[in-house]
């Protein structure tokens, strides 16, 4: 239930501040009455997204058992892809997507009530359909009735609350903290939910090694207890995964999360450094050999004086002698 609330939190307010910034932009620049065709996107979002979880939910049991384990397994490495796209998008874009977002909404006044409906739609209906994928296999996953979608529905109820307090200036939070909490939690998700749709697809004999369990701890956590059933419910855990399980796990895991917790432009500054350095190593010599040719021409310059100076005594000899 916590991962579904976690999944409709963020992607909820991820769609309300969306919403909330083309709203603010067209009262601002006094175009309250472009304010329809917005409203008429996001509710074909909505209902594309409900619909898109509908098909999803409705469609799949008219299925045979492997089918679906292979549909389920799929959907599951699919809806991972999404999940771990949109942390880091969120997490490279969040500082200027306001900017974004009024730069597409400035070209779509220019083009009338049509492309201010698709915006909305597009904006909004990304996150829908990212959020149905995800609690759908969440669901399933958790195998737990009805309440890991009560848990994404509060998470969404959530989300619009504050969007809207957030539209009316009576709630100010930091954002960049706020993804970077949930983002990295939604990556330990996102690694149960794809060892999970290994499994599936071991089941479905799409993959092997069903049969090759990595541990059994099911003595110790029963995955009936109100423990086990909070670590399934929450990040899909298994007490007796297999080999191919734990491997995918740890092998998205543990980059994954290293790479979303590094400091944006990580491997810009890396390589920038490296380039400098290498730079002032090239230099170096560079800079010794000409220093030395500096030194060898006033050596040089040095010693023609005292060649000269040695020849006009000498001659000065000669004539005194002549004389």
């Amino acid at each position: 239930m916590f991962s579904n609330f976690l999944i409709g939190l963020r992607e909820g307010l991820e769609a309300s501040l969306v919403v909330c910034i083309l709203i603010a932009y067209l009262v601002k620049t006094g175009n309250r009455d472009r304010l329809l065709p917005i409203w008429c996107g996001v509710a074909i979002a909505v209902v594309v997204s409900l619909a898109f979880g509908a098909g999803l939910e409705f469609g799949s049991q008219e299925m045979t058992f492997e089918a679906q384990e292979a549909l389920g397994g799929s959907l599951s490495i699919v809806s991972v892809g999404l999940v771990t796209w949109m942390v880091f998008w969120m997490r490279r874009t969040a500082r200027h997507l306001k900017k974004e977002l009024h730069g597409k909404l400035d070209a779509a006044l220019a083009m009338g009530t049509g492309a201010l409906v698709a915006t909305a739609l597009l904006a909004v209906g990304r996150e829908g359909l990212e959020t149905s994928l995800f609690v759908w296999r969440a669901v399933h996953a958790a195998d737990d009735g009805w309440h890991p979608m009560i848990g994404a529905f509060l998470g969404i109820a959530g989300a619009v609350v504050l969007g809207w307090l957030f539209y009316r200036g009576a709630l100010r939070i930091n954002l960049a903290k706020f993804f970077t909490w949930t983002g990295g939690m939604l990556v330990i998700v996102a690694a149960g939910v794809l060892a999970y749709g290994v499994h599936d697809l071991q089941e479905a004999e799409f993959l092997g090694g069903i049969n090759s369990q990595a541990f059994d701890i099911s003595g110790v956590i029963p995955p009936d207890s109100w423990y086990g059933t909070l670590l399934k419910g929450t990040f899909n855990f298994q007490p007796d995964p297999t080999v191919l399980q734990v491997t995918v796990w740890l092998l998205y895991l543990i980059p994954t999360l290293a790479l979303f917790l590094a400091p944006v432009g990580f491997g810009r500054s890396v390589g920038a450094t490296d380039q400098k350095a290498q730079k002032a190593t090239d230099e170096k010599p560079e800079a010794d050999s000409a220093g030395d040719g500096a030194r060898g021409s006033d050596s040089a310059e040095h010693d023609g004086e005292r060649v000269r100076d040695g020849a006009r005594r000498a001659g000065s000899r000669t004539d005194g002698n002549e004389v």
